[in-house]
């Protein structure tokens, strides 16, 4: 039985970014007009006008004041509202396979590895551009790994399951090193007309390489233990697929076909759900509160996440504890808690224990206990 090691993370950011001014602009500019082409329905009550939104709105509901995306001027544009992602030939690669790439390629550098010993190749993420072949698959001939390679999809948990998934092959010997990544293109599956939602997701992909701990360099974090929960929910949901076509007479922008969420039973179901998961964790590995160094959770809104740090710790977590992201890079689904970690793990000193945890649409919820170490 061997044990299991983080020895490197990436990090692949697009260079375009959202102000929550300039989305608010974009999103009241489509308001308006929706009210005046709906007016008539509007005054006879048949039809709720669209609400205005704000920056204040914005920050006050999730704590985001920007995010990164891959195409900024369709989402920007009042008669788009969506990425422009064109269309590449088969023999280009992916847009998820290079930003996959981009992430891999630092964290294998992070790690001071070769992409060819690397032999399993996870691609972790709640949406994938095609059902076949695999966006691993590719990421993985891009790349110049061996081995074999596989998409995973659990939502805003795909990438502590595709850690769980990674960490078991190599902990029983039939691989000794993993590339886990996730390359979230959350702008793409975004209903940005919907007032109760425009402002929540970005874009971004992020990596981890997990080997064996006995060929770790320098500094690492060894993977004391995982675990992993579902729960079934509709409270968020996208229909989409590929039995779209089948269903005769619907509408090819039907709003199911989004982003969904039912925001007020989602925050009062998962957090107690997430806080016991994390609890009962880290009892059973025999983990006090005391004891963690840092919290790196999924980052999808500041309240929750204020919420499970406290509870977990029992006191409000001091500065650097439970590190946010969001207010930068918004709900980037599995690659929140990821970009947490890679970001601000480097002041761990040797023996400091540290949690990933991810939680979303499942429900799912995922947990990583970790221990900082130098080789």
């Amino acid at each position: 039985m061997y044990t299991a090691a983080i020895t490197g993370s990436g990090v692949f950011t697009p260079s375009q970014t959202i102000s929550n001014e300039e989305l608010v602009l974009a999103f009241n500019a489509f308001a308006d007009a929706e009210n005046a082409r709906n007016a008539d329905a509007i005054a006879a009550g048949d039809m709720a006008p669209v609400p205005q939104s704000s920056a204040d709105f914005i920050v006050n509901a999730s704590g985001i004041e920007q995010r990164y995306v891959l195409d900024k001027a369709g989402i920007l544009d009042p008669e788009v509202m969506h990425p422009r992602l064109p269309a590449r030939p088969d023999e280009a690669p992916g847009v998820m396979a290079e930003m996959g790439v981009d992430a891999c390629t630092k964290a294998l550098a992070q790690a001071g590895v070769d992409a060819a010993q690397v032999d399993a190749v996870i691609c972790a993420a709640s949406n994938h551009e095609r059902a076949y072949p695999a966006i691993a698959v590719e990421i993985q001939d891009l790349m110049g790994c061996g081995g074999m390679a596989f998409d995973m999809n659990v939502a805003c948990s795909s990438a502590t399951f595709g850690i769980q998934a990674a960490t078991d092959m190599i902990k029983s010997g039939s691989i000794s090193k993993a590339l886990v990544v996730n390359p979230e293109i959350c702008s793409a599956h975004l209903e940005w007309r919907d007032r109760d939602c425009h402002f929540i997701f970005g874009d971004v992909a992020t990596a981890v390489l997990i080997e064996r701990e006995e060929d770790a360099k320098g500094e690492y974090f060894a993977i004391k233990s995982t675990r992993c929960a579902t729960q079934f929910s509709n409270n968020i949901r996208n229909n989409n697929g590929f039995l779209r076509r089948t269903r005769d007479g619907q509408m090819a922008d039907r709003r199911d076909m989004q982003f969904m969420q039912n925001g007020r039973k989602v925050f009062k179901e998962v957090l107690p759900l997430v806080s016991r998961h994390i609890a009962e964790h880290m009892a059973d590995d025999g983990v006090q509160a005391s004891d963690l160094k840092r919290l790196w959770l999924h980052q999808a809104n500041k309240s929750m996440n204020d919420f499970i740090g406290k509870k977990v710790l029992g006191r409000t977590p001091e500065a650097g504890e439970q590190p946010n992201i969001l207010q930068d890079y918004a709900n980037t689904s599995s690659a929140g808690s990821i970009i947490a970690f890679s970001q601000y793990s480097q002041d761990l000193t040797e023996g400091d224990l540290g949690l990933i945890c991810s939680f979303g649409a499942g429900y799912s919820v995922g947990s990583v206990i970790l221990e900082r170490k130098r080789a």
